[in-house]
């Protein structure tokens, strides 16, 4: 393989620049932490017995008396109200309109020190059923026409808490990214996009992690960022909240499993769990799948100048890594 390539996004239709070679620049691999100290002085609010510190749940899932993952309104949320999405003009350049929807917190389990990938099984599908719980319920409302599913791991991924949880937003609007990827597949004349790269990997084993009857894990071939991976279902469907149980859990399996591969093999490091499903009431080719996005590297100038990302390990060489055969300390150089 050529050390500097351009490579096509076929989802987003964006180009992405892998370059080996910048990877042994000093520093060019800084590996953040998915954890961060508590603060002792104040108490947790997602620990079993500090409930009264959230709003009341929204849904509690476990035995009475007891839970093992809790839904909670967001206390300082993005979206709120159930106004219509009409814009405003205020002049040639200014356009506003109201940030309608709801904004939810998903307390992933009572024990304040697992991540997703120290789960257990029956958890991780605990989790999953919630997520397309939540997902239905807001299929719901008029307001919302999309529904983002976010876990941020770690405080360089963007998390505020220290205990894992996950965060479910409502929107009115269909966000630039899902839109990209809804280009994507309309251009895409092969059929099923995600379909086509699954059975493509398959057959060449270069990016695939693992392969499982109800999932799939790979490095795609487009990856933007060190160690980032396209988790899909093998059963073809748009909408997550109308997948099958064993799709919806063999997804949420490969999750936790690829979390823990790079936890032993990169190392403990911040993360980004991104679902993407499609808009409510949009029912063109489309087929949901999850995203892992691993903190390794940094954008600097030209990625905000250009919208262009540089991804430092290509992945073919991050599929090596996390198959084992070869070190992460070689990777960082």
């Amino acid at each position: 393989m050529s050390t500097h390539q351009l490579r096509l996004d076929p989802l987003t239709g964006r180009w992405v620049v892998v370059s080996e070679m910048r990877r042994y620049r000093p520093s060019a691999i800084a590996l953040s932490s998915e954890t961060f100290p508590s603060d002792p002085a104040r108490p947790c609010p997602f620990c079993p017995g500090n409930e009264e510190e959230t709003p009341p749940a929204l849904e509690t899932y476990g035995p009475t008396g007891s839970w093992r993952l809790r839904v909670v309104p967001n206390l300082y949320p993005a979206f709120q109200g159930e106004e219509p999405m009409v814009s405003i003009s205020h002049g040639p350049v200014f356009t506003q309109a109201p940030a309608s929807g709801i904004h939810e917190v998903m307390v992933l389990s009572p024990d304040h020190g697992l991540t997703w990938a120290q789960l257990q099984s029956d958890q991780t599908n605990l989790i999953m059923s919630a997520i397309r719980d939540r997902i239905e319920a807001h299929s719901h409302s008029k307001a919302i026409r999309y529904s983002q599913v976010i876990v941020n791991q770690g405080r360089d991924a963007g998390a505020s808490m220290a205990h894992p949880h996950a965060q479910l937003m409502g929107i009115s609007f269909v966000p630039r990214e899902l839109s990209d990827e809804q280009g994507g597949f309309s251009r895409f004349v092969g059929g099923c996009l995600i379909c086509n790269t699954i059975a493509l990997e398959e057959s060449l084993g270069e990016r695939l992690l693992e392969s499982g009857s109800d999932a799939v894990s790979i490095a795609p071939y487009w990856s933007a960022s060190p160690f980032e991976l396209l988790i899909a279902p093998r059963d073809h469907g748009a909408h997550l909240h109308l997948s099958g149980q064993s799709a919806l859990f063999g997804v949420g399996q490969l999750i936790a499993r690829s979390l823990a591969i790079l936890r032993e093999k990169v190392g403990p490091i911040a993360y980004n769990v991104v679902f993407h499903s499609s808009p409510y009431r949009a029912f063109g080719n489309f087929h949901w799948h999850a995203h892992v996005y691993p903190k390794v590297t940094t954008r600097a100038g030209f990625e905000l100048g250009t919208g262009v990302p540089i991804n430092v390990v290509s992945p073919e060489v991050a599929i090596q890594v996390l198959a084992g055969e070869r070190g992460g300390q070689e990777v960082a150089g």
